[in-house]
């Protein structure tokens, strides 16, 4: 089981990382990030996600899809990923994942399948 900060170690190792955050859906507060692009904020881009989770979740219950589990939503830029993962486990109920990857560098497959295995590792 991993702590928050051992989460975070773990995904910024994934291939092409760029930053890493755990992020509270109600109030789009990051409870801790790494990252080391210079040209990222992680805090804000963290905190922009939040309302694309919430859109997200609020479309699934209009549609009548309230019970089916997001698994991730995933954000394409020209050079960059951002692959948000919300949270399942025990605890982690009402948080999200953030990671950011260089376009260029990353495997997209490979991170998310690595970033589901540090969801479900994840202790809160």
């Amino acid at each position: 089981m991993a702590g928050v900060d051992s989460a975070l170690k773990e995904a910024m190792t994934i291939e092409g990382a760029l930053g890493a955050a755990l992020v509270d859906i109600g109030s789009g507060m990051t409870l801790g990030s790494l990252g080391h692009a210079n040209d990222l904020d992680l805090t804000l881009a963290a905190a922009g996600s939040t309302d694309v989770v919430r859109a997200t979740l609020r479309a699934a219950e209009l549609q009548g899809r309230a019970g089916e589990a997001m698994e991730d939503i995933l954000t394409t830029l020209t050079r960059q990923y951002h692959l948000v993962r919300p949270l399942t486990g025990s605890g982690g109920q009402g948080l999200f994942l953030y990671l950011v990857l260089d376009r260029a560098r990353a495997n997209l497959a490979m991170a998310r399948h690595r970033v589901h295995r540090i969801e479900s590792e994840l202790t809160i």
